[in-house]
C-alpha cells in the first residue's frame, strides 16, 4: 500500500470561506431549464409550470447560490420581452444555442424559481446586444421598492416586494469569439462599459455588488492581456472578476482528469497576480475578489482538430457559420431534442468536480463565489419524470454543509505522476502536467461550531493509500468519523431505479492516537475526515 502524509495546524490559515463558494450555474441549454426546471405537463408542476419535485429537492441540499439565466444565451436575451402575461411575451431566436426562446420562463420565473429552491440568485445582465440603460432598468424592476414605471410594473406582474438580488454579472464571457456582440477586439471598450454600467446599476441600488468579465478561457490568444486592459478600466467600480474554465480529459487518459487541478491553480494564480498588479498600479486600497462562476471537469472524447493553425482561434472555428443549421423548438415534455450528459464513469467525474472544489477551498481568501456548470444536475439528477441523487450529490452537499469557517493550509506528501500533453480540439490543448499529486486535500476549520473537516481525494486508479494525518497542533480536539465513497465498478452510476450503486459510508477502521490519524484511502475515492472540539 502506498503512503501519504499530511500536516495541519490551526495557525496556518488561508482565509475566510464564503457561504457562496459552492453554488451552481443555470442556462437554458439541454434540459437545464426546459424539462428539468420547467415542464407544465409534469405531475409535480406548480402554477407556473415549474417542477416542484426538482426545486424542493434542491432546497434540501442547502444550495447557497445559483447564477442565472446564462451563459452565452444572455448576450442576446431581451429580458423586457420575457415579463408580463405569457401570451403577450415575444418569441426570439437564441443565436448562442440555435433554439427558439418563447420566454415561457422569463425574468420573474427565474427569480421566483430561485426563491422556491431556497437559493440566492446571482443575475447576469446582457452586455452583448443589451445596453447600460437595459441593465439599470433591470435593477430597478428587480430591486426598487416602488413608485417608478419599472418597479410598479413588477408589482403589477405579481411580485409586490423587491427581489433583492445582491450580485450582478456584467455580461458573460465578453472576450469569447463565440459570444454575441463580443468585445474580443476591444478589451478597453468592455472595461469602460463595465465601469459605467456598474456605476449606473449601483446608483439605482447602492447595496448591490457587480462582477466584471475577464478572459473566459486561458486558451484564448489574447489571454491574459485582455484581462489586464479590462481591469485597468473598471477596477474601481466592480467588486469581483468572473473566471470560467472547463477542463476536459480524453477517455483514453482518465489520469488527466484529476491532474486538471493544476490548470485551475495556474488560471486562478494568474488572475490574482493581474488583480494585485492593477491594485498597485492604480494605488487602490481595494483587493479584488474572484468569482469562479462557470467551471467543470469532464471526460470528453477528442473532437476535430486542424493542425498547423498555431493556436489561432477565430470566430469561424467555433461552429458559428454552419450552412443548413436549423433552429430547434424544444418541448420541455419531449426529451428527444434535449442534450444530457452521459453518466458513465460517474465516480471518476464526481472526483473531477470535487477536485476543482478543493482548489477553490484552498484559495478561499480570494475566491468568494463559485458556480458549478452542471451543478444542479450534480446535486439532483433528473430525467423526464424523476429526481434522484447521483454520486456527485454527496461530495457537493458535504462541502456545502461542512466547508465553513476558515480554510487551512494542507501540507501533503504523496506519490506523484506526470501527464503528457494532449489536445481535445483546436482550443482545448494542454501542454501536460508534471508532479500531479495522487492525494489532494483541503480543510475547513469552523471554530464557532467546534468542528474541523478535512476533504481528501485519493486519485490513484490502481492502489489504496495509507494516510498519516498529523493534527497534534489541535490540542483538545478529537477525531469523530471518516466518511468514504468509492466503487469497484468504473462504469457504475446511480439512477432512479438504482440510486444506491455509489453511496458514502462510514469507515470504522480509521484511528487517531496521540494526534496522528491513520486512514486507508481507497483507490479513486472521496473521503471526509471529521473532528470536533
Amino acid at each position: 500500500m502506498k503512503k501519504a502524509k499530511m500536516t495541519l495546524h490551526p495557525d496556518f490559515r488561508i482565509g475566510e470561506i464564503s457561504g457562496r463558494l459552492f453554488g451552481a450555474f443555470l442556462e437554458p441549454i439541454g434540459s437545464m431549464v426546459n424539462g428539468t426546471m420547467y415542464n407544465p405537463k409534469h405531475p409535480s408542476a406548480d402554477e407556473q409550470g415549474l417542477r416542484k419535485d426538482f426545486y424542493e429537492a434542491l432546497k434540501e441540499t442547502g444550495l447557497p447560490a445559483v447564477r442565472l439565466p446564462g451563459g452565452n444565451f444572455v448576450s442576446g436575451w431581451q429580458w423586457k420581452d420575457s415579463i408580463g402575461p405569457k401570451e403577450q411575451r415575444k418569441t426570439h431566436l437564441d443565436m448562442a444555442w440555435f433554439q427558439y426562446i418563447p420566454n415561457d420562463v422569463g425574468h420573474d420565473e427565474y427569480l421566483q424559481w430561485a426563491e422556491k429552491a431556497g437559493t440566492e440568485a446571482i443575475y447576469t445582465v446582457n452586455l452583448g446586444t443589451g445596453t447600460l440603460q437595459d441593465a439599470a432598468d433591470c435593477v430597478e424592476y428587480t430591486n426598487f421598492e416602488g413608485g417608478t414605471w419599472w418597479s410598479d410594473l413588477r408589482k403589477k406582474n405579481g411580485h409586490e416586494k423587491p427581489y433583492g438580488v445582491k450580485t450582478w454579472c456584467l455580461g458573460n464571457e465578453m472576450d469569447g469569439p463565440w459570444q454575441i456582440a463580443s468585445w474580443e477586439k476591444d478589451p478597453r471598450g468592455y472595461g469602460v462599459l463595465a465601469h459605467e454600467t456598474s456605476k449606473a446599476m449601483k446608483w439605482v441600488d447602492p447595496s448591490i455588488e457587480t462582477i466584471a468579465c475577464v478572459s473566459s478561457s486561458p486558451f484564448l490568444n489574447h489571454y491574459p492581456d485582455w484581462d489586464l486592459q479590462v481591469l485597468q478600466e473598471c477596477y474601481a467600480a466592480v467588486d469581483y472578476i468572473s473566471l470560467h474554465h472547463y477542463h476536459p480529459a480524453p477517455p483514453e487518459m482518465p489520469e488527466a482528469l484529476l491532474a486538471g487541478y493544476q490548470a485551475f491553480e495556474d488560471y486562478i494564480r494568474t488572475e490574482i497576480a493581474l488583480c494585485d498588479f492593477v491594485k498597485t498600479k492604480l494605488r487602490s486600497p481595494k483587493k479584488m475578489m474572484l468569482a469562479l462562476d462557470e467551471y467543470g471537469s469532464m471526460i470528453r472524447p477528442k473532437g476535430e482538430m486542424h493542425l498547423g493553425l498555431a493556436g489561432r482561434q477565430n470566430a469561424d472555428m467555433f461552429g458559428v457559420f454552419v450552412p443548413g443549421r436549423k433552429y430547434v423548438r424544444h418541448d420541455p415534455d419531449d426529451w428527444s431534442t434535449l442534450r444530457n450528459p452521459p453518466r458513465d464513469h460517474e465516480m471518476l467525474q464526481t472526483l473531477g468536480m470535487a477536485s476543482t472544489m478543493l482548489v477553490m477551498l484552498r484559495h478561499a481568501d480570494r475566491i468568494k463565489i463559485g458556480c458549478a456548470t452542471g451543478g444542479l444536475g450534480a446535486l439532483c439528477a433528473t430525467d423526464r419524470e424523476h429526481v434522484w441523487k447521483g454520486a456527485a450529490h454527496y461530495p457537493f452537499t458535504q462541502m456545502i454543509r461542512w466547508a465553513k469557517g476558515v480554510s487551512l493550509e494542507c501540507e501533503v506528501s504523496c506519490d506523484t505522476y506526470d501527464v503528457p500533453g494532449y489536445a481535445i480540439d483546436d482550443m482545448n490543448q494542454y501542454g501536460g502536467f508534471t508532479g500531479v499529486q495522487t492525494v489532494q486535500a483541503a480543510t475547513a476549520l469552523n471554530e464557532e461550531a467546534g468542528e474541523m473537516t478535512v476533504f481528501v481525494i485519493n486519485g490513484d486508479p490502481a492502489e489504496d493509500q495509507e494516510l498519516k494525518l498529523d493534527v497534534r497542533g489541535f490540542e483538545g480536539w478529537k477525531f469523530t468519523e471518516h466518511i468514504e465513497m468509492f466503487t469497484e465498478d468504473a462504469h457504475a452510476a446511480n439512477s432512479w431505479e438504482h440510486p444506491d450503486r455509489i453511496l458514502p459510508r462510514v469507515n470504522t477502521e480509521t484511528r487517531a492516537e496521540k494526534g496522528i490519524l491513520t486512514a486507508r484511502l481507497r483507490k479513486e475515492s472521496w473521503n471526509v475526515l471529521r473532528f470536533s472540539k
